[in-house]
C-alpha cells in the first residue's frame, strides 16, 4: 500500500512546522509559492494520494501522469488534485514557478455546489494548459490569496472561498463544451476505470493490522460522488458484473495470496479483508471456491 501524505506530512517535511489550526474543524486552508518547493527536475514524483485538495498553477514544462492518461504542458498550467486519486507530476523544464493552495474536505464543504463541477468530477483529465492571458489571470488571483492569508480578518477564509471559486470557473470556461457533453458509454469507461483503482489501491495486503476501508458498494459510489445505481450500470455496461460481484472477486484473489504465502491466522487474513467475525470469512471463501480457509492452505 502506498503512504498517504497528509497536510501534516507536507509542512513537517517541507516547513518543518505544524501549525495549530490545522486541526480546526473550520477547515484548513493555505498557498504556497512553488519555488520554495521544487525538486529534482527530471525525476518523477511517486504516484502518491492525499489527505487534502490541492490546486496548481505551474509555469515551466512539466509531465503529468493520471490514471492511464499523461498529459505533457510546456509553458503554463493549473492542477487540481483530488484526494482519492493518485498522481505522478515529471518535472522536464529546468526553469519551475508559480504557486499551489491546499485545503481540506471541510474547507471545500463550505463552498456551495462546488463538487458538482467538472473539474471535481471522478474521470476528467484535471490539468488544463494555460494561454499568457490566463496564466497573468490565476497568478493574480494567488497573490491575493497570498495578501489575504496574511491580513488579520476575521472574515477572511471567506475571502479565500471566494477565490478558489473564481479560479475553478474560470477553469471551467477554459473546458470546450463537448468535454462537457460526454457520451454515455465513456463515461462509463471512466466510471469502471476509476473504481477499478480504488479498488486495487487497497491492494496488496502487507500487514495482518492493514485493513479494507473500501469494501462494500456504497463506499465506492461515496468516494466516487456518483449514485449506487449508476456505479452498478456502469460496471455492468463494461464488465458484465455488479459492483458486489467484482468486489467479492478480487478479495477472494487476495485471501487466496494471503492464505498461501502469509502465516497469518485464519482470523488475521479475515480481518485485513474486512471481515469482522471469523465465521463470516470462512462462509464466504467456502461459498466462492467450496472448501474452508483452512482446506485450501493445506
Amino acid at each position: 500500500m502506498e503512504k498517504i501524505h497528509t497536510l501534516e506530512d507536507l509542512y513537517r517535511h517541507k516547513l518543518e512546522f505544524v501549525p495549530d489550526y490545522i486541526k480546526k474543524d473550520v477547515g484548513h486552508f493555505n498557498v504556497f509559492k512553488i519555488e520554495d518547493f521544487i525538486g529534482t527536475t527530471g525525476k518523477p514524483i511517486p504516484y502518491s494520494r492525499k489527505d487534502y485538495y490541492k490546486i496548481s498553477l505551474v509555469i515551466g514544462t512539466n509531465r503529468y501522469h493520471y490514471a492511464d492518461k499523461t498529459i505533457e504542458v510546456k509553458q503554463a498550467g493549473i492542477s487540481f488534485a483530488n484526494p482519492m486519486i493518485p498522481y505522478k507530476l515529471e518535472r522536464i523544464g529546468e526553469h519551475q514557478a508559480g504557486f499551489f493552495c491546499v485545503f481540506t474536505e471541510d474547507f471545500l464543504n463550505q463552498i456551495p455546489n462546488i463538487k458538482e463541477y467538472l473539474i471535481f468530477k471522478p474521470g476528467t483529465f484535471p490539468i488544463y494548459e494555460l494561454d499568457a492571458d490566463s496564466l497573468l489571470e490565476f497568478q493574480h488571483i494567488f497573490n491575493q490569496m497570498l495578501n489575504e492569508l496574511n491580513v488579520d480578518y476575521a472574515y477572511k477564509y471567506d475571502l479565500l472561498r471566494a477565490l478558489v471559486q473564481q479560479i475553478v470557473h474560470k477553469t471551467m470556461r477554459l473546458i470546450p463544451n463537448e468535454s462537457v457533453q460526454e457520451k454515455s458509454h465513456s463515461a462509463n469507461n471512466r466510471i469502471t476505470s476509476l473504481f477499478v483503482e480504488l479498488l486495487e489501491r487497497q491492494f496488496p495486503i502487507e500487514s495482518s493490522l492493514q485493513q479494507m476501508k473500501l469494501r462494500i458498494p456504497m463506499d465506492f459510489a461515496t468516494h466516487l460522488s456518483i449514485h449506487i445505481n449508476h456505479l452498478n450500470r456502469a460496471l455492468k455496461n463494461v464488465t458484465g458484473k455488479t459492483t458486489s460481484q467484482l468486489i467479492a472477486e478480487r478479495i477472494l484473489q487476495e485471501a487466496k495470496t494471503l492464505l498461501k504465502h502469509t502465516d497469518w491466522n485464519i482470523a488475521e487474513i479475515g480481518y485485513s479483508l474486512g471481515f469482522e467475525d471469523p465465521s463470516h470469512f470462512t462462509s464466504f471463501f467456502r461459498r466462492s471456491v467450496q472448501m474452508t480457509p483452512k482446506v485450501f492452505r493445506g
